[in-house]
């Protein structure tokens, strides 16, 4: 049994093969990922509201949401890849869930891209809302439902079950689950810093 400090707490590990120490990942590369979709997801659903009531306040937080997200987003990334160097000797194989995230990735983006590229500040708003909105579905078909119809590296994909007894036990759980919703809930408190800071910025 291995012990990992988390939040000041000494959290057992299970000594498992291959995985090893690595296990720790689990408290940080799988919630990141969590608060990236929990930020999209509020990113798309402002979106809808802007282009029902043209409140640029809803843009705002859109905007930020998927500002937040993709750096959620990048920490994702990089956890998996160190991650990844240990468990199957190479931090990108070439994986259908690794190649779907990448893609995803890409697409958000291109989301910022094309808000950059466009001047006026209400055609911008709409066009850029538009593109989340099918953005949004489109990422959750990336990450969920195309890996799982093939063969999969990835845990929770392609046959390769996750979360079960094999790579986690129950004192794991009790700190994964809450690390889960902490990293979700810095995730919207960030956003809501950033969006009020560009509320005051655009009254100044």
């Amino acid at each position: 049994m291995f012990y990992s400090v988390v939040a000041g707490f000494l959290v057992p590990v299970p000594k498992l093969p291959i995985l090893h120490e690595t296990i720790r990942n689990t408290y940080f590369h799988i919630p990141m990922w969590f608060a990236m979709i929990l930020l999209y997801l509020i990113s798309v659903i402002y979106s809808l509201k802007y282009l029902s009531s043209a409140n640029p306040k809803h843009d705002l937080i859109a905007i930020e949401s998927v500002n937040v997200g993709i750096v959620f987003c990048a920490f994702g990334l990089i956890t998996g890849m160190l991650w990844a160097n240990v468990t199957w000797g190479e931090p990108w194989p070439n994986d259908p869930k690794l190649n779907s995230s990448a893609i995803a990735t890409l697409m958000y983006l291109a989301y910022l891209v094309l808000r950059n590229a466009l001047d006026e500040e209400q055609k911008r708003a709409k066009i850029s809302a538009i593109y989340n909105i099918f953005a949004f579905p489109v990422m959750v078909v990336l990450l969920f439902i195309l890996p799982r119809l093939t063969d999969s590296l990835h845990p929770g994909n392609g046959g390769n079950p996750a979360f079960s007894n094999l790579d986690m036990d129950g004192t794991m759980r009790a700190v994964f689950y809450p690390a889960i919703i902490g990293w979700m809930l810095i995730g919207v408190w960030i956003m809501t810093i950033r969006y009020r800071y560009r509320v005051l910025e655009q009254e100044d």
